[in-house]
């Protein structure tokens, strides 16, 4: 991977995530990763929306929801987010 494809978390935090048919899921809050490895694992949402409570999404104990990274297909303005590998 090149040096410009890197994305730092800084760059990810306060981001919209949306679906690939545009439904807006929130912004992005924090992440979740593997500390040994630095692996990406989840997308802490927040200001989520009223579409994403009516997923049945997994959520952190204190209540925020949790979208798995590997449902992410492209990060830009947006980061963009395969619904159907969410549910």
């Amino acid at each position: 991977m090149a040096n410009e494809d890197k994305k730092y978390s800084k760059q990810l935090i306060g981001k919209t995530v949306v679906t690939k048919t545009g439904k807006k899921f929130g912004e992005v809050g924090s992440l979740v990763f593997e500390t040994r490895t630095g692996e990406l694992l989840q997308i802490m949402l927040r200001n989520q929306t009223a579409f994403t409570e009516g997923l049945d999404l997994e959520s952190d104990n204190q209540g925020n929801s949790l979208v798995p990274f590997s449902a992410v297909i492209a990060i830009g303005d947006f980061v963009v987010v395969s619904e159907e590998d969410i549910i």
